[in-house]
């Protein structure tokens, strides 16, 4: 799939359209606080809960928008298909990330994500200003890429060893395991799955491009195999998703649903241990 994470040093920044996703999972307003307060000129802000989920729906915590609802964000965010985009947040966050994913399944294929963070950016030296952009609204139809989504039906499947997929779970060891729970009421994992805390693809704060993190990939799963990936609500997953493809893995599916959603289901198996 090609780079997927670009560092801002040495880029021209008139040359891309820029979206801050900057989010707080405990205070929704903590991104758009700080966007009106400060961000990267002429970005627009795109919010988790309003514009990356469809909370309105019931599977899982973080639920896949509606095809019409993001055709119209991409539309009032001024974009098209061939546009190079980069998303930022705070870096090291996995909000870009899930907007980055949605554009890859919307069938943008000039999508980065910002190695840097807002404040890193600023220190750069990139252009940034309280100025609220008024994109002129495109007309883009996106293409939709079902290969790289996989609904709860693609893992069902999965688990009764009817597709050739490898389901990854990017939460902590502990959450995998099944020895804690901070935020789902059954502690466990969907079964057959294996593990990578996308914690371990930072460093300092951010995002590692050190080749021991593609390393820590091998460990666990083989470019040559499909990769399902997921996380409690689909958007820790993101990350995880997009370090897999920036380092070669070229089958690799996000359940958007993930863990949350799993267990909503009547009578799902979990795996513990």
């Amino acid at each position: 799939m090609g780079k997927v994470f670009i560092s801002v040093k040495s880029i021209e920044q008139n040359d891309y359209k820029w979206i801050d996703t900057r989010f707080s999972l405990q205070n929704a307003n903590d991104g758009l606080e700080k966007y009106k307060e400060l961000h990267l000129s002429d970005a627009v802000y795109w919010n988790l809960d309003d514009d990356l989920a469809d909370m309105t729906k019931k599977e899982g915590r973080h639920p896949m928008v509606e095809k019409d609802a993001l055709t119209n964000l991409f539309r009032r965010s001024g974009l098209s298909l061939n546009d190079q985009i980069i998303v930022y947040d705070d870096g090291g966050s996995p909000f870009a990330a899930r907007a980055w994913w949605l554009l890859k399944y919307a069938g943008f294929k000039n999508a980065f994500i910002s190695l840097e963070g807002f404040s890193e950016m600023k220190e750069i030296g990139l252009s940034v200003d309280n100025a609220v952009p008024t994109p002129v609204e495109s007309d883009v139809l996106p293409v939709w890429n079902e290969e790289i989504y996989a609904p709860r039906s693609f893992v069902e499947e999965t688990v009764s060893g009817n597709t050739t997929s490898v389901l990854l779970d990017a939460r902590s060891e502990e959450r995998y395991r099944g020895e804690t729970e901070p935020l789902d009421p059954i502690a466990g994992r969907i079964p057959g799955a294996l593990n990578l805390n996308w914690e371990r693809l930072k460093e300092d704060g951010k995002f590692s491009m050190d080749s021991t993190i593609k390393e820590a990939m091998l460990n666990v799963v083989d470019p040559a195999e499909e990769v399902t990936v997921y996380c409690g609500s689909g958007v820790t997953a993101a990350p995880l998703y997009a370090m897999l493809s920036h380092n070669g893995y070229n089958n690799v599916r996000l359940y958007v649903g993930s863990y949350s959603d799993w267990i909503a289901g009547e009578g799902a198996k979990v795996e513990k241990g």
